[in-house]
């Protein structure tokens, strides 16, 4: 039976997610590993995107990668908490692509621009919408297995959740924007169904750095 794309990254996604979780969760060198693999492939995948052309505004690209993991290596920290936080926006990230890639598919709509074609303004309310999902499975997991109540539904969270969702938006925008410049549909092919790292992580460049500063001022 041919896989189809769907397929594929259905199936790249269940082989990963455990991976990933039980890095951030039990494993610090895992992590760090992880971390450095998907870093590496990402600069590699950046800098073959833009290798015909070259300007002020690649660069700032290279200083964003590598600072977003950064701020992934700080945000994890090493506690139980902190973990379970870093966990959380990974969720709202993938629960936001979820939301925007099933909206836009089901609904469909007027295109939000020709930076790139598949992105309606029915996926990015969808995008919205299920961003908020991980409050809820969140609060009961920390509160019912991990009896820590850090999770629940309140304005704070709500805004947070949709600031993470507008930021996973643009980061996906201006991947696209680079690709489309550079007439490349992905900026890989590592990950089947997803293309290659950047592909699928062009949402968190920006999230991180974000979330990294609402942490440092206490906010989340």
């Amino acid at each position: 039976m041919k896989l189809t794309e769907l397929h594929k990254r259905i199936l790249t996604s269940i082989i990963l997610l455990p991976i990933i979780i039980f890095s951030i969760i039990y494993s610090h060198i895992s992590f760090i590993l992880l971390l450095f693999i998907f870093l590496s492939l990402s600069i590699y995948e950046w800098f073959n995107l833009n290798i015909k052309k070259y300007s002020a505004t690649i660069v700032i690209g290279y200083f964003f990668i590598i600072t977003s993991f950064v701020f992934a290596f700080l945000l994890r920290g090493e506690n139980l908490e902190d973990h379970i936080i870093f966990l959380w926006v990974l969720f709202v990230c993938f629960f936001s692509d979820i939301g925007g890639y099933f909206f836009g598919k089901i609904i469909g709509g007027k295109k939000i621009t020709k930076i790139s074609p598949n992105k309606t303004y029915s996926g990015m309310v969808g995008s919205f919408i299920f961003s908020l999902f991980p409050i809820y499975i969140f609060n009961l997991i920390s509160f019912y297995f991990l009896n820590i109540n850090l999770f629940f539904l309140s304005l704070k969270n709500i805004f947070i959740s949709l600031l993470i969702s507008v930021f996973c938006q643009l980061g996906d925008i201006t991947v696209s924007y680079f690709k489309r410049k550079n007439k490349i549909k992905d900026t890989g092919n590592i990950l089947p169904g997803h293309g290659g790292i950047l592909d699928r992580i062009d949402g968190l460049i920006f999230v991180f750095v974000i979330v990294g500063i609402l942490r440092f001022f206490k906010f989340i």
